[in-house]
């Protein structure tokens, strides 16, 4: 093996143990959510990305940005939570083409719920993945990365 396989090889592992960190904490916030506030990791996504706009809307393809789901995905979802008056969708006046999504009285308060039981869930995961020998590096790394991306 090359000096050049060994850096694909070596970069192909971070992104196995990545995925493996990203799979033990959404697996534990899903059973989290569904179980007690009736939403999925997803949904929870959307209201959280939706209440973040501090009174603004956001455009569909704003939220399936947000959600890393294709435009089709997020349209279903979006219609799901619409059926379940968790948010409304407005017609853009300047463009009748787009549409802004935007969080109900009642998608506020079950994110207001579902919000400790996300953070809870959370914490638990991380806790439980810093016992793991090939997840803790990851997760002792994890608080040096908000120094690095910018706050959104």
């Amino acid at each position: 093996m090359g000096i050049k396989d060994d850096a694909v090889e070596i970069r192909a592992q971070g992104w196995r143990t990545l995925a493996a960190l990203h799979g033990l904490i959404e697996s534990s916030m899903e059973k989290a959510l569904q179980t007690e506030a009736k939403l999925s990791v997803v949904e929870y996504t959307v209201l959280d990305a939706l209440a973040r706009q501090d009174g603004w809307h956001m455009r569909m393809q704003q939220l399936g940005r947000a959600t890393a789901l294709s435009p089709s995905a997020t349209t279903r979802l979006v219609n799901r939570l619409e059926d379940r008056g968790l948010l409304t969708r407005i017609l853009c006046a300047d463009d009748r083409r787009g549409i802004y999504t935007e969080l109900t009285a009642s998608g506020s308060e079950l994110l207001a719920t579902a919000k400790p039981i996300h953070d809870e869930a959370l914490e638990c995961a991380l806790a439980e993945a810093a016992t793991l020998p090939e997840l803790a590096p990851l997760v002792e790394a994890l608080p040096q990365l908000h120094a690095v991306v910018p706050a959104s």
